[in-house]
């Protein structure tokens, strides 16, 4: 039951934003529904948190997997794994599920990240892992590659979030590139009423890659104005979406500071926090809606005179071939890769332990 009395509970009762929370670890999902999430994610990193966070029953499960898959490699076995823990989380969302009729209610599968240059590679597993459960949404990244995939996948039935995005550019191209892949389903007489596809933008993580400019280029303007840019841009594809009639909606992710759920409430967007930024945001006030309030023009005018801002802020400011070269972007791609191959260890340690 929702707790409608907590400042999160307040924003999802009285306003279109809506809280998913950015953790697929059961405990955590569970309290965050009782503070009003309707959704949740999963990426590599959030599944090997969610494995260590609960290794004895994990470590066990792996090993019944080496038995019962004598022939499979330590990534398919961790990817399996990884099913079992999002197929976990996805249960508690069915309720959800069924009351917003297929918009929210949704566990978010990342497609493997070794997979990200094979448009083909990552429609087939999309739609695997959108046969697994009814709630499941599936995340494809924002590359030049992506977005193929995420138009075909979308025809297909798949509801995707959109991830591994920081710029308006690729919010544009992959919120059109949905667009594409629902009317095509529409032409053909199929039914999208029940599909809930997403474009997350992942603010802090543009935040964190201006900030590393910053210093790089050793810039000189107030620095608290960098807390700022990921804010400022999701705002703009916010009012380009609407302009644009794209149907997908917007998903801020990546927090950083309160600001990045205080400034962009009272859209028509999800905000996924992870549960750590829940758990510090119910001890603020209530929410108000600012999300139609503009960052200030000082902080604005500072954040331009970087080009590196100027690309996420511009609906033109990359080109889909620049997608996958953006410095958000391989750096997080990088990471999750990482986490992959982090994934693999932990396999190979229980099935092949050290002497």
């Amino acid at each position: 039951m929702t707790d409608s009395s907590t400042p999160l509970g307040v924003m999802t009762q009285r306003g279109p934003t809506v809280l998913w929370n950015d953790s697929a670890t059961r405990s955590e999902l569970a309290t965050a529904i009782s503070w009003g999430a309707v959704g949740a994610t999963c990426n590599p990193v959030i599944a090997l948190s969610s494995i260590r966070s609960d290794l004895p029953r994990w470590s066990s499960r792996i090993a019944e997997l080496g038995q019962e898959l004598p022939g499979a490699t330590e990534s398919e076995i961790g990817w399996k794994i990884v099913e079992e823990v999002s197929l976990d989380a996805a249960t508690l969302l069915l309720p959800a599920f069924e009351r917003y009729s297929g918009r929210n209610g949704r566990l978010s599968m990342q497609t493997d990240p070794r997979l990200a240059r094979s448009a083909d590679a990552l429609v087939a597993q999309a739609e695997y892992f959108a046969g697994l459960a009814p709630n499941i949404i599936v995340k494809i990244p924002a590359t030049e590659t992506g977005v193929t995939a995420i138009e075909e996948a979308t025809y297909r039935g798949v509801s995707i979030n959109v991830t591994v995005s920081f710029t308006l550019s690729q919010a544009l191209a992959t919120g059109e590139a949905i667009e594409r892949g629902l009317r095509r389903r529409e032409a053909e007489g199929e039914d999208v009423s029940t599909m809930g596809p997403v474009v997350t933008l992942m603010v802090g993580r543009l935040d964190d890659w201006l900030k590393v400019v910053y210093e790089r280029d050793q810039l000189c303007f107030d620095p608290g104005y960098l807390e700022w840019a990921g804010i400022a841009t999701f705002k703009r594809a916010y009012e380009e979406f609407h302009a644009r009639g794209l149907r997908a909606r917007l998903l801020v992710a990546a927090f950083r500071n309160t600001l990045q759920i205080s400034e962009l409430i009272g859209g028509d967007v999800v905000i996924s926090p992870p549960f750590a930024w829940q758990r510090r945001y119910q001890n603020g006030g209530s929410p108000e809606p600012r999300m139609d309030v503009p960052v200030e023009q000082r902080v604005l005018d500072a954040l331009l005179t970087m080009p590196e801002f100027l690309k996420a802020y511009e609906p033109d400011g990359l080109a889909p071939s620049e997608f996958l070269a953006y410095g958000a972007t391989a750096r997080t791609l990088r990471q999750f890769l990482a986490a992959d191959e982090e994934l693999d260890q932990i396999v190979r340690d229980i099935l092949v332990p050290a002497p």
